[in-house]
């Protein structure tokens, strides 16, 4: 018998738990930096060292954090199920505590592409990126990430995952930044939605079961819940 097929659409919420702020933290600023002045292509043309210097930073957190009981309880979900994760973070933290299928629609910050080729990316060895640091095609290299401004290349691969879930956990997300927050409307009649969140969201449909709980209580509540089920 096939598995069911579960889609978890993953925000800030779940990395913070493992002590990766976002940039909503603190009224637009991003680890002390305005993300005008590091996270769009503008601030790229201005001043590409600064850029690399906050994914710097941004890079040596993650590779300090470590994946929390949201991350676990999500990777453990397929004992049971087919799980599909679309996360909105740059982290690995899910692929860290286990889950192997992760579709990341704002880049990895452990990556980098051309910037003559947007599908040249290599994975960047070592935690620094540097000006003069060249692709296979000899251009500076960007970190891998969706700035502000920039299209999602993954939004259409990502709804159509979430039109084939038999359940959608939506987990660590207020459904604020779009287009990310308007894969919810993708999901098949009928298919049931848990949200773990604390704060109120913009849903109103049927078949809402809403934990106003952090990722780290309400997710693996949630997950050992499905596995007993099955």
């Amino acid at each position: 018998m096939d598995r069911e097929r579960l889609v978890v659409l993953s925000g800030a919420g779940v990395s913070a738990e493992s002590g990766l702020r976002t940039f909503r933290d603190s009224d637009g600023l991003w680890e002390e930096y305005r993300i005008e002045d590091v996270a769009t292509p503008q601030a790229w043309q201005r001043d590409p060292g600064l850029v690399l210097a906050f994914y710097d930073l941004r890079r040596a957190q993650v590779l300090s954090a470590q994946p929390n009981a949201a991350h676990r309880a999500i990777a453990r979900l397929e004992e049971a199920f087919h799980v599909e994760v679309i996360t909105q973070n740059i982290d690995d933290l899910h692929e860290r505590a286990g889950s192997t299928r992760v579709m990341h629609l704002h880049g990895e910050v452990r990556k980098v592409r051309s910037t003559r080729d947007p599908l040249l990316i290599t994975p960047l060895n070592g935690p620094h990126l540097r000006l003069g640091d060249l692709c296979a095609l000899g251009s500076q290299l960007r970190p891998h990430i969706v700035w502000f401004g920039e299209e999602v290349p993954l939004i259409a691969e990502a709804a159509a995952l979430v039109a084939q879930a038999h359940r959608l956990i939506i987990v660590g997300t207020s459904l604020q930044v779009y287009p990310a927050a308007g894969l919810v409307h993708y999901r098949p009649d009928g298919c049931p939605v848990h949200v773990i969140d604390p704060a109120d969201l913009p849903l109103r449909m049927d078949m809402v079961d809403h934990r106003k709980e952090k990722a780290s209580v309400g997710m693996p509540a949630l997950a050992l819940e499905l596995l007993r089920g099955t």
